[in-house]
């Protein structure tokens, strides 16, 4: 069979050489189709892995704080004839936190000094609502503030602290978070004492959703740790290299 075809292409050819060339050619072509065929098949898994993250992403970020607003919403309902020029102040700041929600946490990333406005804001808030004395301490020491973050990122573990700590206590309440960042490496702590005979919540729904949000942004660049101690502090500690 092989003299047959080295035959009829010495026919076509007219040399023997020519026959050799022409396979060769051939095998190279089909080389370099299956060459491209895997790189497209690649870059289409790669695109729909994409596709799949962002929309678990998206998914995520939905599901953030939405709670807070209600509450706040609720809380304003019965201070605007109270207090009509505090209720102006919580509509002012509840907007910008809406918005930032709305829109800049659908980004992919964020600068930290927005974040960081956002968490203000947050804690702003909470400190107009109560009734009571609340011990909140935000320190803050970055390089550059432009460095870019995950949108809502330190929200949960924040909030968490809120709902399940000072929302239960009615006295000697306390906040403590220390945010930390270089060009390189950011990191965020916060502790909250909270009743330890207070059985009632759910603190892992949030704090599950970061974990997921972590593991997708930031795979295998990210150290959560998360403690509680025989005080009833709560303490969560998180580093991420960016």
């Amino acid at each position: 069979m092989t003299t047959l075809l080295i035959v009829v292409f010495n026919d076509f050819f007219g040399k023997e050489e020519d026959y050799h060339i022409f396979i060769l050619l051939f095998f190279l072509s089909m080389i370099v189709w299956m060459i491209r065929w895997l790189i497209i098949q690649i870059k289409l898994i790669l695109r729909l892995k994409k596709d799949k993250t962002q929309a678990e992403l998206m998914h995520l970020k939905s599901q953030v704080n939405p709670h807070f607003f209600f509450n706040t919403l609720n809380n304003l309902y019965g201070l605007v004839e109270l207090n009509p020029t505090k209720a102006q102040q919580l509509i002012l700041k509840l907007s910008d936190m809406m918005r930032y929600s709305i829109y800049e946490g659908q980004n992919d990333w964020v600068s930290l000094a927005d974040e960081i406005t956002y968490l203000e804001n947050y804690m702003d808030l909470h400190k107009m609502r109560y009734h009571k004395e609340i011990n909140i301490s935000f320190e803050v020491a970055t390089e550059d503030r432009n460095i870019k973050i995950m949108p809502l990122l330190f929200i949960i573990m924040v909030e968490n602290a809120f709902k399940h700590g000072v929302e239960k206590l009615r006295k000697n309440a306390f906040v403590y978070i220390r945010l930390k960042a270089t060009l390189k490496h950011v990191e965020f702590e916060i502790e909250n004492n909270f009743d330890a005979e207070e059985t009632g919540g759910n603190p892992g729904i949030g704090l599950n959703n970061l974990k997921k949000r972590l593991e997708l942004v930031y795979f295998k660049k990210h150290e959560l740790a998360i403690s509680t101690s025989q005080a009833a502090v709560y303490k969560i500690s998180l580093k991420l290299t960016l």
